[in-house]
């Protein structure tokens, strides 16, 4: 399976790691979700998350799109075994998307955690630090 740039997974850690630099839209975002769902079909466990807000220069989301997609995220996880949905944001709009997210799939399988330290981020993960730092070049 190709990766994209923006992505990496750990399969030893059961870790995807995404890295949006730039613009962070609609496409961008409905873009990762179709590369989760193809790591996920051919997973053989569930495995966590881990968003790095960080390089995102402005945010083209709308509160009605993050509504909609972390509502159907939680509806496509009920049932299923919890993981871990892991951002680290460096500025308020972030946070305040990821806030909306998190909102609505509370008491779901998908735990979103918001952090503004990466090591926070690692220990909450159970994962080395190394593991969510992308190489520049993505």
């Amino acid at each position: 399976m190709e990766v994209p740039p923006s992505v990496k997974f750990h399969k030893d850690l059961h870790l995807f790691v995404w890295k949006p630099r730039g613009i962070l839209d609609e496409a961008a975002v409905n873009k990762v979700l179709v590369d989760l769902l193809r790591y996920e079909s051919r997973a053989s466990q569930p495995f966590n998350r881990f968003s790095d807000l960080s390089e995102v220069q402005d945010f083209h989301l709308t509160f009605k799109y993050v509504f909609h997609v972390a509502l159907h995220r939680r509806l496509a996880y009920a049932g299923r075994e919890p993981v871990k949905s892991v951002f680290f944001v460096t500025h308020s709009e972030a946070a305040q998307l990821v806030k909306i997210h998190a909102i609505m799939t509370d008491r779901s399988p998908l735990k979103v955690e918001m952090f503004e330290d990466r090591a926070a981020a690692a220990r909450s993960l159970g994962v080395p630090i190394e593991s969510l730092i992308m190489a520049e070049a993505c």
